[in-house]
C-alpha cells in the first residue's frame, strides 16, 4: 500500500477523524482543571471511560500488526496474552486500587515512597520513566513508524516524530481528560473496523458466505487444528504452554497492576466501585482481542492457502495490511488509517501523559519545587512531555535492531525483561509486611541492573539464546531470584522498615461488580476449555 492507493475519499475521511478528534480534545480541555488536575482528570473518570483508556493504551498497533502476524503463523496461541490478563485485571480490581485509591495517590512510586519511604520513591520514579520510554514509547514508536513507512514511504524517525507531536497536542491540551474522552472515541472507532475487516474476511473465505468461512476456517485441512489450541507442547518454540504458565504472570502483574500508563485511569476513577467496574469493562473488551486482531491472521492464512491470493507469497508482518487491501473498497483505506492512527495516539497519548505526572510529581514538586505554583507545574509537565517524545525516537532505533524474532514475541521479549524488579518489590511491598526499605532499593537498582542487563545480553549480545530458554522463562527465573534476595536480605537487615503509611478501602464490593466479575471470570474459563 502506498500514497497512490490513497483516493480523495481516503483523505476526507482521514481528515475528519482528525477534526472530530481536535474538537474532542478541545472540549474535554475545557472541562478539566488547572494544573495537576490534569494529571488524574480530577478524579472523575466513570468506569467507561477507564476501561475504554486502559483497553486504548493496551491495544497500540502491536495488537493490530503484531497479533495478526501471530495469527499468521501460529493461530490462537498468543491470545494467551490477551485472555490470561483477566487474572491480574481482577488482582489490580481488589488487592491494588483499594490501596491506591485510599492512600490517594497521584502516581505509582508515590503509592511505594508511603510504602518504604522517599528513597524508595525516588528510585522508583526514574525506573518508571525509563520503563515508560521503553516499553510503551518506543515500542509504539517502532509498530507506527513501519506502518507510516509502508503508507506514505517517510522514513522511520520522521512517522514518529508526526505520531509523537499529535499525541503530545493532545495530552499537553488536557492531560489525561482529554486523552480518556479521545480514548472512548478511538476505540469505539478501532472495534467498528477490525470487526468488520474479521467478517468480510470469513464471508468472503465462505465464497460469500459467513457461515461457509466459518467451515473452512474449521477444516484442518486448510488451517491446522493446533491454530486453535491456547496451549502449545513445550517443544513449540514461540509459545510453549510452561513458559507463558509461569513466566506471563510476572509481566501480567507488573503491566496491569504495577504500571503508571496502565493503571492510571484507575487512579483518577471517581471512587473505588467505579474503578473497579472500570477494570471489569477492560477485561471484557480484552476478549475482542483474539476476533479482531489475531484472526484476521488466520483468515489471511486461510485465503492464502485457498489460492485467494494467487501465487503471490505472504510476509507475516504484513498479514493485516494486506487483507486491508484486498477487502476493502476504494475509500475505505482512509478509515483503516484513521484507525491504525487511532491506536497509535491512544498508547502514545497515555504514556506521555503517565511521562509527565511520574517526573512532574515524583521528582519536580517532591525534590525540586516542594513551592511550585499550578502554573509552574503545568509547564513542567508540558516541558517533560516534549523530552521524553525525543528521548523515544532515539530508543526506537535501538528496538529496529532485534533480529531473529516475530513481531509479536520482539514486543513481549522487551517486556519480560521489564518487569521482573517493579513486579517483585509490588509483590512483597503489598504481600508482606516484614520487607524492608533496603530489600527494596537493592531491587531498584542491582535488580533491574541485573534483569536489563540479562535482557540485552539475550537480545543483542548472545547470538541463539531464544534457542536454549524462552524469555518468558528467562523472566520467571529472574523473578524468583529477585524475590530470594528481597527475603534474605529483610530477614537479615536489623533496621526495620519505615512504618507504613498505606490507606486500604475496606468497602464491601458492589453487587453489580461482583456479579460483572463473577461473569468473566466463568466466560474466561469456558473459553480456554473450548479452545483446548
Amino acid at each position: 500500500m502506498t500514497t497512490q492507493s490513497l483516493h480523495a475519499l481516503d483523505w476526507a475521511i482521514l481528515a475528519a477523524y482528525f477534526v472530530i478528534l481536535l474538537l474532542i480534545g478541545v472540549w474535554a480541555s475545557s472541562k478539566s482543571k488547572k494544573g495537576s488536575g490534569k494529571f488524574l482528570a480530577g478524579n472523575s473518570l466513570r468506569w467507561h471511560h477507564i476501561g475504554f483508556s486502559m483497553w486504548g493504551t493496551n491495544v497500540g498497533p502491536s495488537m493490530l500488526i503484531a497479533s495478526a502476524s501471530a495469527g499468521f503463523t501460529t493461530g490462537i496461541v498468543s491470545g494467551n496474552y490477551a485472555w490470561y490478563a483477566f487474572v491480574f485485571i481482577a488482582l489490580l480490581a481488589f488487592v491494588f486500587a483499594p490501596r491506591y485509591l485510599g492512600s490517594r495517590v497521584s502516581t505509582l512510586p508515590e503509592f511505594m515512597g508511603l510504602r518504604f519511604g522517599q528513597s524508595t520513591r525516588n528510585m522508583l520514579a526514574w525506573y518508571t520513566i525509563v520503563t515508560i520510554l521503553i516499553s510503551w514509547l518506543a515500542l509504539t514508536l517502532f509498530a507506527g513508524g513501519i506502518i507510516i513507512r509502508q503508507v506514505f514511504g517517510i522514513p522511520m524517525w520522521m512517522s514518529a516524530f508526526m505520531l509523537l507531536a499529535i499525541s503530545a497536542f493532545f495530552t499537553m491540551l488536557g492531560g489525561l481528560k482529554a486523552v480518556a474522552y479521545t480514548n472512548v472515541y478511538q476505540m469505539v472507532l478501532l472495534i467498528v473496523v477490525s470487526a468488520t475487516l474479521t467478517f468480510m474476511g470469513i464471508y468472503r473465505l465462505g465464497g460469500d458466505s459467513f457461515t461457509g468461512g466459518i467451515a473452512v476456517l474449521a477444516n484442518p485441512d486448510i488451517v491446522p487444528s493446533e491454530y486453535w489450541k491456547l496451549f502449545q507442547p513445550n517443544t513449540d518454540k514461540d509459545f510453549p504452554w510452561l513458559p507463558i504458565l509461569l513466566g506471563y504472570p510476572i509481566s501480567g502483574l507488573w503491566f496491569w497492576c504495577t504500571d503508571q500508563s496502565m493503571v492510571q485511569p484507575v487512579l483518577a476513577a471517581k471512587n473505588l466501585s467505579e474503578g473497579q467496574r472500570g477494570a471489569n469493562f477492560t477485561g471484557w473488551l480484552k476478549i475482542l482481542d483474539v476476533a479482531i486482531y489475531i484472526v484476521p491472521g488466520i483468515v489471511c492464512f486461510a485465503l492464502l492457502k485457498t489460492g485467494f491470493f494467487g501465487n503471490a507469497t505472504i510476509d507475516p508482518d504484513n498479514a493485516y495490511m494486506t487483507l486491508v487491501s484486498s477487502l476493502f473498497p476504494v475509500g475505505m483505506v482512509g478509515l483503516v488509517l484513521a484507525v491504525l492512527t487511532a491506536a497509535l495516539i491512544s498508547t502514545i497519548g497515555s504514556a506521555l501523559n503517565a511521562l509527565s505526572t511520574v517526573f512532574t510529581m515524583d521528582i519536580y514538586v517532591k525534590n525540586i519545587r516542594p513551592n511550585a505554583t499550578q502554573a509552574e507545574i503545568a509547564r513542567t509537565g508540558q516541558i517533560v512531555t516534549i523530552i521524553g517524545a525525543l528521548v523515544s525516537i532515539v530508543i526506537t532505533v535501538a528496538v529496529d535492531n532485534i533480529k531473529g524474532m516475530n513481531l509479536f514475541n520482539v514486543f513481549q521479549s522487551v517486556l519480560s525483561f521489564i518487569a521482573p524488579p517493579m513486579a517483585a518489590v509490588f509483590v512483597m511491598g503489598v504481600f508482606w509486611k516484614r520487607c524492608t526499605t533496603l530489600a527494596a532499593n537493592i531491587t531498584l537498582t542491582f535488580g533491574t541492573i541485573f534483569s536489563i542487563g540479562t535482557g540485552i545480553l539475550y537480545l543483542w549480545v548472545i547470538p541463539g539464546a531464544a534457542d536454549h530458554i524462552h524469555f518468558m522463562m528467562l523472566s520467571f527465573y529472574i523473578f524468583v531470584v529477585l524475590i530470594a534476595e528481597m527475603v534474605i536480605v529483610s530477614l537479615c537487615n536489623k533496621a526495620a522498615t519505615e512504618e507504613p503509611k498505606v490507606t486500604v478501602l475496606r468497602e464491601r464490593p458492589k453487587r453489580d461488580v461482583i456479579v460483572s466479575w463473577t461473569l468473566l471470570a466463568i466466560v474466561m474459563i469456558a473459553l480456554y476449555v473450548f479452545f483446548n
